[in-house]
């Protein structure tokens, strides 16, 4: 309709007026907002009174069951208690505490058992009315862990387990976590070997305890076990703890063992400090646990494909998580961002400097992984490769999506899958905040005639304070001051405009310093052919703009790209390819005709649901996988002293 302002006034008065009428509806009931609930008690530096004893049962591999039992004694003359669930957990950067997976809760006092009640908006907390002079409460419960993936992430098997203690464990509410002391101790399956960074270890039979540690530290500690285990003294107070499905995928050769030991020396070579006294990788080589890469200031948990050490040169794609959840040490654990750090594990985290957190950690572990050897450079030139690609031709929601925005991706999105995610993006810190951090070293190797380089930073905002295994917080303004103190340059507005305003170039001006440029080969570098392989599918994302497995199940979907366009989304089957039963070498053979002269389009016939069509791709480019070349062939260049060893 034509807006008319002459009637303007006319038309506010009837709006008024049937507003007023509205209000007055004697037929139409309007309920007020009741008052929520009290908040529950926010934590305060104060020492929690008394030692929480946990005692958790881990021996039922059968049936996949943790049993708790939690004492935790109370103040004199208290009459009610809360305790939590840890929700926010450290690493996840969400509220991703599986609340669910606590069944069968009890709680007594002074041994007899209360009642309990949920709070109802924080759910994760329970409200116990105390009777007069309680000293103790006891809860007991059980953590059933998910038995197949679609459940959740597997955490016990017939041969491992990998138990960590926020997810089975309650906290009384109101005190920061460092202030409650808690006294561990587990029942393992009998025989098991059992790795963890906790201290004072003593074992009883099948039973080990440890000495009491503060709430944080005993969430920063997990616990890999299993039936078929080895470990390893890497050096420098460092420790290789691994499981494994069976026992001969432990063997390593003694050169690719190395590679670990390497490890060390170039992270402490690059941070100049180390902020643990010891610390332990543990790693599972398994395909029946659920997959993990978490950090931990003194140990971090890891999980290998089985055949990763067997088969060394084929799986090298599967061996960054240990490079970079060990650069965590330094960069997350002991320094974190201040509006990330919190006080307990109810306190709400801000994401906003994922982008340093991670997104450096990312670039950290592609250069320590080749710098040690424990990926080879190809493998790591084709990680920074498929990065360069997603960038520049796969993530077309760079348009409208800042990277500082996706650091809200965990909390937005849970990280479940999306259905474009090409579209809404997802953690994108990680990988373009890598990238971002490759031009920055660059800047300050052409700036300073390659006298300096991010290793510089590294050691400056990183490197301090050696032995301090505390939590040192930090902004973005200190980011900015140390960058300039390492080479003056406006690196606010460096940083504000490629991670903080969407719709930027291709983030490749680091690579290109670097002396590489991004090329197209019509097979995957090393780096995607062993994704492909081991996943047992096929990207083929830059030219029909999908992924898909080994059945043809399109897994994957390029927003607005040739498939996309035919109605190819996620979900879709492809049955036959030009007429001929679907596999993978059929379709790849006909992507590759289509390239010739007169060529007409590939004719997919898809299975929607119960529907079957045949749709038309007028797709000519031919096959296409991303690669990095150098400019100058046979000579070093900016990338390739980047990625050269640093030990003596």
């Amino acid at each position: 309709m034509k807006y008319l302002p002459a009637l303007a006034p006319l038309a506010a008065l009837a709006v008024l007026s049937l507003s007023a009428h509205a209000q007055d509806d004697p037929l139409r009931t309007r309920p007020a907002a009741p008052a929520l609930p009290p908040s529950v008690p926010s934590a305060r530096d104060v020492a929690y009174p008394g030692t929480v004893s946990l005692t958790i049962d881990a021996s039922d591999t059968e049936r996949g069951v943790y049993r708790v039992t939690e004492t935790i004694p109370v103040s004199e003359g208290a009459r009610d208690l809360i305790l939590l669930q840890p929700s926010w957990l450290p690493g996840n950067h969400s509220p991703s505490g599986p609340i669910a997976l606590l069944a069968d809760i009890h709680f007594w006092a002074d041994g007899k058992e209360i009642p309990w009640v949920r709070d109802t908006v924080a759910v994760n907390a329970f409200h116990l009315a105390l009777p007069e002079g309680t000293k103790q409460v006891t809860a007991k419960f059980a953590h059933t862990s998910p038995l197949q993936t679609k459940e959740g992430r597997v955490t016990m098997t017939r041969e491992m387990l990998n138990l960590q203690w926020e997810k089975m464990s309650l906290y009384p509410a109101g005190y920061y976590v460092r202030r409650l002391t808690v006294q561990p101790r587990v029942k393992f399956p009998a025989g098991w070997t059992v790795f963890t960074a906790l201290d004072g270890m003593s074992r009883d039979g099948d039973t080990n305890s440890w000495a009491a540690v503060d709430y944080e530290r005993l969430v920063d500690s997990p616990i890999f076990a299993g039936k078929y285990a080895r470990r390893w003294d890497l050096g420098h107070g460092v420790y290789l703890d691994t499981l494994a499905d069976e026992a001969d995928l432990l063997a390593i050769t003694p050169e690719h063992l190395q590679t670990y030991r390497n490890l060390i020396s170039e992270a402490l070579t690059t941070f100049g400090a180390r902020h643990f006294d010891h610390y332990d990788f543990l790693l599972a080589l398994t395909d029946h646990m659920g997959a993990i890469g978490l950090e931990h200031h003194r140990s971090s948990e890891n999980q290998y494909q089985p055949k990763s050490w067997t088969d060394w040169e084929t799986m090298d794609w599967d061996h960054n998580v240990v490079p970079h959840e060990f650069v965590h040490s330094w960069n997350g654990k002991y320094r974190r961002p201040a509006d990330l750090w919190t006080p307990d594990y109810q306190q709400p985290m801000q994401d906003t400097l994922l982008w340093v957190y991670e997104g450096q950690t990312q670039f950290w572990g592609y250069v320590l992984a080749a710098r040690s050897g424990v990926q080879s450079k190809e493998t790591v030139l084709g990680m920074f490769a498929a990065a360069a690609a997603k960038y520049s031709e796969g993530t077309p929601g760079r348009g409208w999506r800042s990277v500082e925005d996706t650091t809200n991706a965990p909390i937005i999105a849970q990280r479940r899958p999306l259905p474009y995610t090409s579209l809404s993006r997802s953690e994108d810190y990680y990988v373009e905040g890598a990238l971002t951090w490759l031009e920055a070293d660059q800047i300050i190797r052409q700036g300073t005639g390659g006298a300096k380089g991010l290793d510089d930073f590294a050691k400056a905002f990183f490197g301090m304070r050696d032995g301090d295994w505390g939590e040192l917080t930090y902004d973005f303004d200190e980011v900015v001051r140390t960058l300039n103190q390492v080479y003056p340059y406006d690196w606010a507005a460096f940083l504000k405009t490629r991670l903080y305003l969407p719709g930027q170039p291709a983030p490749l001006k680091g690579l290109e310093m670097a002396g590489y440029k991004l090329v197209w080969k019509e097979r995957p570098n090393a780096f995607d052919k062993g994704v492909t392989d081991g996943n047992k599918s096929l990207d083929l994302t830059y030219s029909l703009g999908f992924t898909l497995d080994n059945d043809g199940d399109v897994t994957s979907t390029l927003w607005d790209g040739p498939g996309y366009n035919a109605g190819v989304v996620n979900g879709t089957k492809i049955v036959a390819v030009n007429g001929r039963a679907f596999t993978k070498d059929i379709l790849k053979d006909a992507i590759t005709m289509a390239k010739t002269a007169n060529a007409g389009p590939i004719a997919l016939l898809i299975r929607r649901g119960d529907r079957y069509e045949t749709v038309e791709i007028a797709y000519h480019g031919g096959l296409r996988w991303p690669w990095l070349e150098s400019g100058s062939p046979g000579k070093s260049n900016g990338l390739d002293r980047l990625l050269a060893a640093r030990r003596k």
